[in-house]
């Protein structure tokens, strides 16, 4: 009888430990995968949290990110850069990519592609959006409309995605669209000197800025854009204005504008990579 009781005892013990062990598996955090690349290098935080310096791939078992929202920071090691900071979404068995080559504010380039699920598991989808918007959207070196634009019934395969914007330096990445994914693709881009040096040489001081002239906030990465005093990011902050909002348009330079404040007194420079002419 006892030999009875001790062996089911030890069977009662083994389940236990089984439902145990299958309990905590099933409660570990699902993760994705998370590559950081820039340039020059940076240190990398999510949500205020240090997890390493680019080039940074937290791509294999215990290494990977849990799911959820984050606010990715990357804050340049070397040079007299802003730091950028950007919204990113790490999805189960997916791997996010974000990319920064960094230079004065209107002059640098971001890139952050990620795959998300879609309903239609026959059908592959490529979304492009710009910064600033209504860039020309091309893949595979065909004009397929302007950002933000979705494509649908993508063919599986590697493809190159190509933006370019008049005033803006060019850029292209390579991407792989995947059936039942739809391959979110934000891209930011970057003054380009020569062209506002040309435009400079065209224009005379009198056809240079037309009296009366609005610029119109455009969306950043972080809700708001930072006035500077003078049109640098090294620049003393004077204030921040929001996406959507009017201000007279007092001078421009080098990819940065020069604005009045609501007060009707501060006056202070913003980059040009946000904003837009208007009038």
């Amino acid at each position: 009888m006892r030999k009875i009781l001790f062996v089911f005892g030890c069977i009662l013990l083994a389940l236990l430990i089984f439902f145990i062990l299958v309990f905590v598996v099933n409660k570990r955090p699902e993760k994705g995968a998370l590559q950081v690349t820039s340039s020059p290098a940076s240190e990398v935080y999510l949500n205020d949290k240090h997890i390493g310096k680019t080039p940074l791939c937290l791509c294999q078992g215990n290494n990977m990110v849990d799911v959820g929202d984050y606010t990715i920071k990357l804050v340049p090691t070397s040079g007299d850069f802003e730091p950028f900071q950007n919204k990113i979404t790490v999805t189960q068995k997916i791997l996010t990519v974000v990319d920064r080559s960094f230079a004065q504010t209107a002059l640098a380039q971001a890139s952050i592609i990620t795959l998300k699920e879609i309903e239609d598991k026959k059908q592959a989808q490529i979304s492009i959006v710009t910064f600033p918007s209504g860039a020309d959207a091309y893949l595979d070196n065909n004009l397929v409309g302007h950002a933000p634009i979705l494509l649908k019934n993508v063919t599986e395969s590697d493809h190159e995605i190509k933006v370019s914007k008049s005033g803006y330096k060019e850029k292209s990445i390579r991407v792989r669209a995947l059936l039942g994914y739809r391959l979110d693709s934000i891209i930011y881009l970057g003054v380009d000197p020569n062209a506002a040096e040309e435009s400079e040489q065209e224009a005379t001081p009198s056809a240079s800025l037309t009296t009366g002239q609005k610029l119109i906030i455009q969306d950043t990465p972080t809700g708001f854009l930072r006035v500077r005093e003078t049109p640098s990011t090294s620049a003393n902050e004077v204030g921040r204005v929001n996406p959507g909002e009017e201000y007279e348009l007092l001078d421009e330079q080098n990819g940065w504008y020069q604005i009045k404040l609501k007060d009707g007194k501060t006056t202070g420079w913003v980059s040009g990579q946000y904003a837009k002419k208007q009038g």
